[in-house]
């Protein structure tokens, strides 16, 4: 499947924010041959645009998953934005991530893909798959002496997130409930997103 593999940097410049953590950059100003100079205003449309690819590439997730999230979260009772943000919460991919297991949701995707990510015990290679309240996510236990793995874990702060529970013995954190937006500190107007999509 398809997925960013360019610069890192230049996707950072390009929305004034560190998407994929903290990226060194001279430059302060988007990318491209006429980043430096003055651009006229961005319409409605162009800045609801943007707000969802940031969103996309902060997760990395493909446009036509990105879609089905929405219109699952349409479904689903609540909020459309903030039900969509937490769906995105849920992926495993990002379970690992946050629960410090590896220091990009790109490294974890990988985790997950070459099999060194269980749920409840089992085995799951899918990076989508949606970790629901009460489920334990950790470590292969072939896998826990990758020496990524237990750097990661080691660097990590384990307790950051209300909603994660990590257990150092058992390399494996318990999800513990769906987290309140407010929890959530990724910086994304998701309501501009919301607008987008109901054109």
């Amino acid at each position: 499947m398809a997925r960013y593999t360019g610069p890192k940097a230049k996707i950072a410049r390009k929305f004034g924010e560190p998407i994929y953590g903290t990226i060194k950059s001279k430059k302060n100003y988007p990318p491209g041959q006429h980043g430096n100079s003055h651009r006229r205003k961005t319409s409605e449309y162009g800045i609801q645009l943007r707000e969802k690819q940031k969103a996309k590439y902060t997760y990395g997730v493909l446009e036509r998953q990105f879609r089905n999230l929405f219109e699952k979260a349409s479904r689903m009772k609540g909020v459309k934005g903030e039900v969509l943000i937490q769906l995105l919460e849920q992926r495993l991919d990002n379970v690992v991530y946050r629960l410090g297991i590896a220091k990009t949701r790109d490294a974890a995707r990988q985790l997950v893909s070459h099999r060194h990510i269980v749920v409840d015990g089992k085995v799951v290679n899918i990076p989508s798959f949606s970790v629901q309240p009460g489920q334990v996510v950790g470590v292969r236990e072939r896998s826990k002496s990758l020496e990524v793995i237990s750097d990661s874990v080691s660097a990590a702060s384990h307790t950051k997130y209300a909603w994660l529970e990590w257990d150092k013995g058992s390399m494996s954190g318990k999800f513990l409930h769906v987290p309140q937006r407010a929890d959530i500190p990724e910086n994304i107007k998701e309501q501009l997103i919301v607008e987008l999509y109901s054109k």
